[in-house]
């Protein structure tokens, strides 16, 4: 039991070290290229966020024994998929993908693999995530408390995005009919 939560746990840990390596060597990329950073007030909640999230994802599913829920055969898949979107979405923006709100001016927006369907993948992949590790490991109130603290911080940093993207790029254009988190069935569905 113990050795499944530690596999998955720094799995994760080792994944975000990889992603702020990442994240350092295209903000070197993007800043050549003259973008302009903005939401850098806030993005030191988002970094404490996170880090706050892992331990206490650690300290209340190592008090409960580390047990993997009832429902890890649901459950994992579900967050072995959503960590697909993860790796999907960052390859898709490339040497543009950032934790940073870092915006090459006059740019087209990326609007390739799940850019297609809808406007912030990441934020739903960070959404999911911050539900669905926790409840692998029975750890419901690391899950409810965190989820929620990421709505209200999402709450700013997607207003701050919009509103830079739309100055700076032709975001409003480019994705005036997308929804920002959740593709929308019934346009699929509907003929065109």
């Amino acid at each position: 039991m113990m050795m499944r939560f530690a596999f998955v746990f720094f799995a994760v840990v080792g994944m975000r070290l990889v992603e702020l390596w990442l994240a350092k060597r295209n903000e070197r990329y993007v800043k050549a290229l003259g973008a302009k950073e903005v939401g850098a007030r806030h993005y030191p909640w988002l970094v404490s966020l996170h880090v706050l999230f892992l331990l206490s994802l650690a300290v209340e599913a190592l008090r409960k024994g580390a047990r993997p829920s009832r429902r890890w055969p649901l459950l994992f898949p579900l967050f072995l998929a959503v960590e697909g979107l993860r790796t999907w979405t960052i390859l898709s923006l490339g040497r543009f993908w950032n934790t940073k709100i870092l915006i090459v001016p006059n740019r087209p927006v990326v609007k390739k693999g799940p850019y297609r369907w809808i406007r912030h993948p990441n934020y739903a992949v960070v959404m999911l995530e911050i539900a669905l590790l926790p409840l692998l490991f029975q750890a419901r109130l690391t899950a409810v408390v965190f989820s929620f603290l990421n709505a209200l911080l999402l709450l700013v940093r997607i207003k701050t995005e919009e509103r830079a993207l739309a100055a700076l790029t032709d975001y409003q254009e480019a994705f005036r009919t997308r929804p920002r988190f959740w593709p929308s069935i019934s346009r699929r569905l509907t003929p065109s």
